[in-house]
């Protein structure tokens, strides 16, 4: 049993600390008001241990998934929830994921939902768990939640995991393409200025390649702090300006025209929402309510003000497909099924169908743009690395033509 460090208010009058074990806070407030104690704090005594490890930053997507998967298997097997939170808490070895599990305990303990204790961790569950864990409490089926959670944890981590594996090689290629320019122009093009002082000195001008370099690294050699200085400033200030919601939305909007990856984002946050939805629907949950926590699992605030509004409409009478398609941003073949699924009564269904679907074809893009990433990159960096080499050799050329 956890230990619990409380302050408490005697009948005297007289504030009192302790420490005192018990499973529960109610436990701790049970044991002080039979001793004639008004209790003003309780504590759990391990939590300030926890939280000085916090520096390991948020937990994998991986270890979530897991976790929460054992804790589906816990209540499956009928054991009670406290009990079971207590048992992850003791596994866990992730700091900040074992401070979160304990005071969702805690939290459950005082009589909170369990969602809304989940939802006090925003930055250790994302919106989509914490959406899904309400719809399995709103539903009453939260042990399926959970390992539907998971399932979608797991399948984030392996496209994430995939794109970084496939993203590696170019990235380590960008760096190594920035270092040689960096070098070229730092080491190279100095010294080869007394040749092009001797060729100037002729009267013969210098090609435009070369000329370009030349006022190119005086920039750089005369501005480049204060530019990376300047970058360094308007990053902090896009980064203060996106912890808006203005900025979210705004850079929500911008996402969405990005060439091929907009497309791509769309229909991700297109598929979840119909995953979402349909699970909700598929086990009973109001349509209104089911719209409402499936807006909250697009991770696109363009995407979720859409489906807010047509919310609105439906609870005036109207069917979803028809505010959803005056939106505009929902695929014409996604509206189309939906048009007909609601007209055939089977819209869980073909909602759950749907995402598959998108998924699908989010991942066959996926793989093509990484696949394109590759050779683009060896085409810049050479390009660059190219144009260098040539406005230092055409000097030389130069000067051979004319002896």
């Amino acid at each position: 049993m956890p230990d619990f460090i409380y302050t408490a208010r005697t009948l005297q009058g007289e504030n009192v600390s302790g420490k005192m074990t018990a499973n529960t806070k109610r436990d701790v407030l049970d044991a002080l008001a039979r001793q004639s104690a008004f209790a003003l704090t309780v504590e759990n005594a391990k939590k300030g241990r926890i939280e000085i490890k916090l520096f390991q930053g948020r937990a994998p997507e991986s270890l979530i998934a897991s976790t929460l998967q054992q804790l589906a298997e816990l209540l499956e097997n009928g054991v009670a929830i406290l009990a079971a939170f207590q048992v992850l808490v003791r596994q866990t070895k992730h700091a900040r994921l074992k401070q979160a599990l304990s005071d969702i305990h805690d939290r459950v303990s005082d009589g909170e939902a369990i969602d809304v204790a989940f939802a006090a961790h925003p930055k250790t569950f994302n919106a989509l768990t914490i959406s899904i864990i309400r719809a399995g409490v709103e539903g009453a089926f939260l042990e399926d939640a959970l390992k539907r959670v998971a399932k979608f944890l797991d399948e984030a981590n392996e496209m994430k995991s995939r794109i970084i594996g496939a993203m590696i090689y170019p990235a380590i290629l960008s760096v190594v393409g920035v270092l040689l320019v960096f070098v070229l122009l730092t080491v190279f093009v100095p010294k080869f200025q007394p040749m092009f002082d001797q060729a100037t000195s002729t009267g013969k001008p210098l090609p435009a390649a070369t000329v370009s370099l030349i006022e190119g690294n005086k920039l750089i050699k005369a501005y480049g702090l204060y530019a990376l200085g300047g970058f360094g400033i308007l990053a902090f200030w896009l980064y203060c300006q996106l912890t808006t919601p203005w900025g979210r939305k705004l850079l929500d909007r911008l996402k969405l025209k990005i060439p091929i990856m907009g497309e791509i984002l769309l229909n991700s946050a297109v598929a979840g929402f119909c995953r979402v939805l349909g699970t909700l629907l598929a086990n009973g949950v109001p349509i209104l309510k089911s719209l409402e926590i499936s807006s909250q699992s697009t991770g696109n605030l363009i995407l979720a003000e859409a489906i807010t509004k047509a919310a609105e409409n439906v609870s005036s009478g109207e069917s979803l497909s028809k505010p959803l398609n005056e939106a505009g941003i929902i695929p014409p073949q996604i509206m189309a099924m939906i048009s007909v699924a609601e007209e055939s009564n089977s819209l869980e269904t073909v909602l759950v169908n749907a995402a598959d679907a998108i998924e699908r074809k989010v991942t066959r893009k996926l793989d093509i743009l990484v696949r394109l990433v590759e050779p683009l990159m060896l085409l810049v960096m050479g390009g660059v690395v190219l144009y260098i080499i040539i406005a230092l050799l055409l000097p030389i050329f130069s000067m051979d033509i004319t002896t």
